[in-house]
């Protein structure tokens, strides 16, 4: 643990952000596996789930979480999927 003033509030502040950032990807993650287990299972609601996984998908990238040709990509395959 550090003694110093600043580096106290340093880990106090990485550490906030580190919750706040694993929150989003795993909200992402839930999101675009829920498109996945609807459009698997055949529900009436993909196109609902797809909008929100592509949604939290553009949010993480956003916020610096995942890089942008990883959302691109990422929303690619969904679309190709949604389209089948």
């Amino acid at each position: 643990m550090p003694i110093i003033k600043s580096a106290i509030k340093r880990v106090k502040t990485t550490e906030k952000a580190n919750a706040a950032n694993s929150s989003q990807l795993s909200k992402m993650r839930t999101a675009v596996k829920k498109f996945e287990k609807a459009k698997t299972a055949g529900a009436e609601n993909v196109e609902q789930l797809f909008n929100e996984a592509v949604s939290a998908i553009d949010k993480a990238q956003s916020k610096g979480l995942i890089k942008a040709n990883k959302a691109a990509r990422d929303k690619s395959r969904m679309a190709a999927r949604l389209a089948k």
